[in-house]
């Protein structure tokens, strides 16, 4: 039609001001020159704005009349920048303007759903204010988005795109029954809790004494002052470990286990303890004796690895070793192999310690149950592995010994020293040579 509005007639050159030419000095004209460059841009914007706002009245006047507008992807950059702008404006306008706020009362019945006992306490009111607060701030937020959401169509340009990365609104959690509430089963497992964990009972707490007096300074096996007494073959080496574990064994038995057992004679051990529990109490006391008697040994075992340091050799044990020559072979004795089975015998020693310790109930019932007081098997490995290694780290002095004793006189004793006679005395020397 004749009256239809087009992008050249809406578009009309801009009309900016003539340059003012004047007698000024350098440095006004640069001033003058920014002053002006400001105010054009700021026109420029002005009309741009305007621009934008028309062809965005005009596309949304063709939609009413039913006539389909181009994308705007498909439309000229300058188009698209337009929109841009009048979009974000309009944007920022529907950001001012104030939402309506969370009612009080909404806050309060978020509160009548907290229990009680949760709302007291130290610093719970400080709590309650900060997560308030954090609930207000959603919610301002979520209205904001939901009022531009409503209010305005966002374009799809990819500048845009770019400015703005929002993150999705949130979404209700799908497959997930909130019917029944966690508190309840809370509260059950809480007195089945109390009501069968023993180790609180006043029975375990005089049991944890007589093993921390029993066993903070006791050791199994102590070699630590081995060193002072001089040098030791395996053979004594071995014997001296077997007997301080039987030594430990029995005095261990002849006091802790004696006071443990008298403990148990008294009739207030029990007090509490219904009947249909003494299975789990019992169980419970031989739980913690056996953790006891195994923290025990593998302290001792700690104790006796760490005199093979080879970086602390201050308490290192001494061995008698002797350098022997047998058919025609320099060797020590006892080998290097043998000296290692003898102080590897310890470990296994402190191990077998402690393992036919008979259990309370056992014992007031006329049973053969035993405490758990192996060793674990990590500790084991550990422990050999690193006495393994310490040891061949300590004998290469002796090995070194070893190599130049056969380097400087093994020819005489391997056959090269009575070849060389032979083959002499097999040249006929004269008196001279032989002399």
């Amino acid at each position: 039609t004749a009256n239809k509005r087009t992008l050249r007639t809406l578009f009309r050159p801009a009309s900016l001001p003539p340059p003012v030419i004047s007698e000024t000095s350098p440095s006004q004209r640069k001033l003058l020159a920014y002053h002006r460059g400001k105010e054009q841009q700021e026109m420029t914007n002005h009309l741009l704005i305007d621009r934008a706002l028309e062809v965005y009245h005009v596309t949304m006047d063709e939609t009413d009349k039913g006539e389909t507008a181009p994308p705007v992807t498909e439309r000229p950059s300058t188009v698209r920048k337009y929109f841009l702008l009048n979009y974000l404006f309009l944007k920022k306008c529907v950001q001012s303007n104030p939402v309506v706020p969370i009612q009080q009362q909404w806050l309060r019945s978020v509160l009548t759903m907290v229990p009680q006992s949760l709302m007291e306490g130290k610093d719970r009111e400080l709590l309650t204010e900060d997560l308030l607060k954090e609930v207000v701030r959603d919610y301002e937020k979520s209205m904001q988005r939901c009022v531009l959401r409503r209010a305005l169509i966002k374009p799809d340009i990819e500048e845009l795109a770019k400015l703005e990365e929002e993150a999705p609104l949130p979404l209700l959690p799908l497959g997930l029954d909130f019917s029944s509430t966690w508190h309840n089963s809370y509260i059950t497992a809480k007195n089945q809790i109390i009501s069968t964990l023993h180790i609180l009972h006043p029975t375990m707490k005089s049991l944890l004494d007589f093993g921390y007096t029993a066993f903070f300074n006791f050791l199994v096996v102590d070699f630590s002052s081995s060193r002072l007494k001089g040098p030791v073959d395996c053979k004594s080496f071995k014997t001296d470990a077997s007997l301080s574990c039987s030594k430990a064994e029995d005095e261990i038995m002849s006091t802790w286990h004696q006071r443990v057992m008298g403990l148990f004679t008294q009739s207030e051990a029990l007090d509490g303890v219904k009947l249909d529990q003494l299975e789990s109490f019992y169980n419970c006391v031989a739980v913690l004796m056996s953790n006891q008697l195994k923290e025990l040994l593998q302290r001792t075992t700690e104790v006796f690895v760490k005199l093979f340091d080879p970086e602390d050799r201050s308490r290192l044990p001494l061995f008698k070793m002797d350098l022997t020559f047998d058919e025609n072979r320099m060797e020590f004795y006892p080998s290097l192999q043998d000296l290692e089975e003898a102080i590897l015998f310890a470990v296994d020693c402190i191990g077998q310690t402690l393992q036919n310790v008979q259990t309370i109930h056992a014992w007031l019932t006329g049973g053969t149950a035993t405490l758990d007081a192996e060793l674990p098997a990590h500790t084991v490995q550990w422990a050999k592995s690193t006495l393994k290694k310490s040891i061949r780290l300590n004998l290469e002095g002796p090995n070194e010994h070893l190599k130049g004793y056969v380097k400087s006189y093994g020819w005489l004793v391997d056959g090269t020293a009575e070849e060389r006679i032979n083959r002499f005395v097999a040249e006929q020397p004269s008196f001279d040579e032989y002399t």
